[in-house]
């Protein structure tokens, strides 16, 4: 017959519980005080992941609900795609340790990247002197064929080329997802489109409309820049994934964009010029 002893906090989650019933003390096996925990299971140690289908539907059904965003980290992520975007891309990495998914299930990134193309297109307008009708077309090139479409594309291309040719071969199981492929792209595209649209249109007036050899030099490197910088983050976004290897040859078409840039400042040829040229023609068909 066993004595009514008091366990301490540390000995109870470890030691067989013994419960006082009418002044004697009976044994109760750890097991009959379990119950079903609250707590979902982590990412990690589940056995499956939610669908695409699944993914898209979480992601559309936040997109109607402005206050489930999260737009201050949105904003963190754009501060530090210009400041340090390995941070970005590792935060990427913990979303998966987390809910089991590398794209992004929160739409506010894209608002927020929404939002900015409404403002460079004013900008930009603002600069070429756009009429409000061509303001208008203006930005739908921008939001619907620049971004989205021209995004979805880069963003199928590194989703085949990711899982086909990047891919470990001792990975099984798993794959990169399409929506991480486009997210890559918007982040690589939010730089790109300060560069280009903010920075560059407030100098074009200034300098870069001319026909100086300054006006190409500067012109030119803006572009090198803003194109290098796509390069560089998507990059960045492929090479983080654990599951992918060969990573550096996302880097091969530098050498590409610095001949077309020597090139181009050979021939004094300014493609700002030529890019403005081709944004009032376009505005101009509809």
């Amino acid at each position: 017959m066993y004595k009514h002893q008091t366990l301490s906090a540390g000995s109870r989650a470890s030691s067989p519980a013994y419960v006082d019933t009418s002044g004697a003390s009976q044994y109760v096996h750890p097991a009959s005080f379990r119950g079903p925990s609250p707590l979902p299971s982590p990412a990690n140690l589940s056995t499956g992941c939610l669908s695409a289908a699944a993914k898209r539907y979480k992601f559309i059904r936040k997109l109607c609900h402005f206050q489930q965003m999260d737009f201050e980290y949105a904003l963190w992520q754009m501060l530090y795609l210009f400041i340090s975007p390995q941070k970005v891309y590792r935060n990427f990495h913990y979303r998966k340790s987390s809910k089991a998914q590398f794209a992004r299930d929160d739409p506010a990134f894209l608002v927020l990247l929404s939002i900015w193309l409404c403002f460079s297109s004013v900008v930009m307008a603002y600069f070429l002197d756009l009429s409000i009708l061509n303001f208008f077309k203006f930005l739908i090139y921008t939001v619907f064929v620049d971004c989205l479409l021209v995004g979805a594309g880069i963003a199928t291309i590194m989703w085949i080329v990711a899982n086909k040719v990047l891919m470990k071969p001792s990975v099984r199981g798993e794959d990169v997802e399409w929506g991480y492929a486009f997210d890559v792209h918007l982040n690589a595209y939010f730089p790109a489109l300060v560069i280009l649209h903010v920075v560059q249109s407030m100098l074009y007036h200034v300098l870069i409309s001319s026909d100086w050899y300054a006006a190409t030099f500067v012109g030119n490197t803006l572009w090198l820049i803003a194109v290098g910088y796509y390069i560089y983050i998507n990059f960045l976004g492929y090479s983080s994934l654990p599951i992918l290897h060969k990573t550096r040859g996302l880097l091969y078409p530098f050498t590409a964009l610095f001949l077309i840039y020597i090139i181009s400042l050979i021939c004094n040829w300014n493609v700002t010029h030529t890019l403005i040229h081709f944004y009032r023609v376009r505005v101009h068909v509809i």
